[in-house]
């Protein structure tokens, strides 16, 4: 295929251009919201329905917010430009390019952002820049009604596990662990990403052919799939924005932790009762993992693995595509699955979005 680059150059910069321009719907209410004293959070939540929101098809508009660590254009422009190629509308938020410090911007701007792309009736999706760091700020500041009656798919990774379970916790919406704007889209990803939500199918996922996994503990299961980082999940343990975790599958990847620092997250998770409640579990990836030098003696990963989770019992496994590396699987959140470890296989056992063809017909 010929590109012309210096057609691609001028369509990146209007790109840019329309980056500086949030969408111009009335935020009013939502500024609103933000700046408003926040009632005491519930010490319980209401069980909630699943919502699944619409498949995505070409022509649809996506919304690029960032809620976490700051971001550059120049972090954006492959993401940007393979989204837009693809057909898709991207609209920014208003604080896309907003500095404080390490993060995006104020806490109250990063979570209007969010409030106002669940809150437009134009948007399909909201697609997070990138992770980094913030996601837990914003937290008491989002309008989960929102979500809950304007149901769209939020997508994101790493520090993004915070919101996409808190989602799933407070409003049912299903959400989606997944490539970040400033993800490699790459061949494996795009196609994992499409299969997912676009074509919505409740199909059987699974690593690319070169990828290799070890088994854990072998066997096969079925539950609610929670994908998380291991580091937020952790950090997050004692809130109220988990949801509850009898009978789930839980995949978890984490990066730039130390051997011993995964020790220890693990065993934050075992000694809340976490881990005991799962009926299966994936470790997928530890990217720069690597114990510091030869300072002081080390465990190795798998050692660490097997001390916590092959005496639960429960089918599980390490290495699945997910997390800080080049191929990405997208997993919904919420969605029933059944694994098997010994084939590293994650079947969803339902649709993951509202296929558009079946909504036309209601």
């Amino acid at each position: 295929m010929m590109i012309n680059h210096g057609r691609s150059r001028r369509f990146w910069l209007r790109g840019l251009g329309a980056l500086a321009l949030a969408t111009q719907i009335d935020g009013r209410s939502l500024a609103r919201a933000a700046d408003s004293p926040l009632s005491p959070l519930p010490t319980a939540n209401p069980v909630r329905p699943l919502l699944r929101p619409r498949s995505l098809r070409p022509g649809d508009t996506i919304a690029i917010v960032a809620p976490a660590g700051r971001v550059s254009a120049a972090d954006l422009q492959q993401g940007w430009q393979w989204l837009t190629q693809q057909g898709f509308r991207l609209v920014p938020g208003r604080h896309l390019f907003d500095r404080d410090g390490y993060l995006a911007g104020r806490d109250r701007d990063r979570a209007a952002d969010l409030n106002r792309a669940f809150a437009d009736p134009q948007v399909a999706a909201i697609i997070c820049a990138r992770g980094g760091w913030g996601c837990a700020r914003i937290l008491p500041l989002l309008d989960w009604e929102l979500a809950r009656s304007h149901p769209k798919i939020l997508l994101g990774f790493s520090d993004i596990s915070a919101l996409l379970l808190a989602y799933y916790e407070r409003s049912g919406l299903v959400t989606f662990h997944g490539p970040v704007i400033a993800s490699r889209w790459n061949a494996f990803s795009t196609a994992a990403w499409q299969q997912v939500l676009m074509a919505g199918t409740a199909a059987t996922l699974q690593n690319p052919p070169q990828q290799t996994h070890r088994v854990i503990h072998p066997g096969q299961a079925q539950g609610p799939l929670v994908v998380a980082n291991l580091s937020v999940l952790a950090a997050m343990v004692g809130s109220t924005y988990l949801p509850q975790w009898a009978g789930k599958i839980l995949v978890v990847e984490e990066v730039g932790e130390p051997v011993y620092r995964v020790d220890r997250l693990l065993s934050q998770l075992k000694l809340a009762g976490l881990l005991d409640q799962l009926a299966g579990f994936v470790f997928a990836q530890c990217t720069r993992c690597e114990s510091p030098g030869d300072r002081e003696p080390a465990l190795s990963l798998n050692r660490v693995l097997d001390d916590w989770i092959r005496p639960l019992g429960i089918p599980s496994w390490q290495g699945l595509a997910l997390g800080h590396v080049p191929d990405k699987l997208t997993l919904p959140i919420g969605i029933p699955v059944a694994i098997d470890a010994e084939r590293a296989t994650l079947q969803l056992l339902e649709a993951p979005v509202e296929l558009r063809e079946s909504l036309d017909r209601r």
